[in-house]
């Protein structure tokens, strides 16, 4: 499977930053990218090693106007092979109320507030776009982690 690649406005949409703000990681070597042609290419590699990097903790309270929330927990040393692998997902939920995604990202922090040690290192940003009444949740950890967000937003979106 090939890996995809992303534009830096795609990146900065993504992850709700300044496009200015991902060309000044480029620029210092904290994302990874190549040049092709004239325009910079973000690896699917390159933005999950960058996730792993960026360890930034909120709480609830300072969620910012944009509604965004960072969360990230750090795990001991991978044991396993499972703890060995990490995935990256991202998902967008349509049609949503500021009530639902409020419910969404209380239940995902409460979740990875948990400390299972099977969550390992993972991150979680969760954006509110009230314009399009969409709630994008980006992830990134381990294949037990991915799975067990990804039930809970199927259980919590369902209707």
């Amino acid at each position: 499977m090939k890996d995809k690649f992303y534009t830096i406005d795609q990146i900065s949409e993504l992850l709700g930053m300044h496009h200015k703000t991902i060309r000044k990681f480029i620029t210092e070597g904290k994302l990874g990218a190549s040049k092709v042609g004239k325009q910079w290419r973000i690896s699917g590699h390159d933005l999950s090693a960058f996730m792993e990097k960026k360890n930034i903790r909120m709480s609830n309270e300072e969620i910012n106007e944009e509604s965004n929330i960072d969360y990230s927990t750090v795990g001991e040393k991978a044991d396993t092979i499972s703890e060995r692998i990490n995935v990256s997902a991202v998902v967008d939920v349509k049609e949503t109320e500021k009530d639902e995604y409020i419910k969404i990202s209380n239940t995902l922090i409460a979740i990875a507030n948990c400390k299972d040690p099977e969550i390992g290192k993972s991150t979680i940003h969760i954006k509110y776009d009230e314009k399009d009444k969409r709630s994008r949740v980006i992830l990134w950890g381990s294949i037990k982690f991915i799975e067990n967000m990804l039930s809970t937003i199927s259980m919590l979106v369902e209707k």
